[in-house]
């Protein structure tokens, strides 16, 4: 069985950093997807989904330094549904993706992102950090990605 997910859109907000009882970082926040159509009659559709996302550790940290409202980005993890009851005893459902990896896309003049030989220090990259398990060691750069 696969519980997998991949989206491609902007962050509707700037992420919610808080921290659990035990000190584990957890952010969130939202992204939308675009999808568009021709209807029967020939006229374009359009309609925007939003994504609720939740990421943990130092994932979690990365994503609430670098990503803002607005930002493009690809997010890549699994889906999971939460049921609690509300006020009046009704079950309430929510499902969310938890992700697992992120990568910001976009060009890098977009909101003051420079590029790691740009930078002043010897920091990586938001998509270096986000991408620890070796992806873009390969000579890839992030003008290489297809999306």
């Amino acid at each position: 069985m696969i519980n997998r997910v991949t989206l491609v859109g902007r962050l509707g907000r700037d992420p919610e950093m808080r921290q659990t009882g035990t000190g584990n970082p957890v952010v969130n926040f939202s992204v939308a997807t675009n999808e568009s159509w021709k209807d029967k009659n020939g006229e374009q559709q359009e309609r925007t989904e939003w994504h609720k996302v939740i990421a943990w550790g130092r994932l979690a940290e990365i994503c609430n330094e670098y990503l803002t409202k607005g930002k493009q980005v690809y997010i890549e993890g699994r889906l999971q549904t939460n049921e609690w009851e509300d006020k009046d005893g009704n079950k309430r459902y929510t499902t969310e993706v938890v992700a697992n990896e992120m990568k910001m896309l976009g060009t890098r003049s977009e909101e003051g992102y420079t590029s790691p030989s740009e930078q002043a220090s010897s920091h990586t990259s938001p998509s270096e950090q986000a991408s620890k398990g070796g992806e873009m060691d390969s000579g890839l750069t992030e003008d290489d990605i297809p999306f």
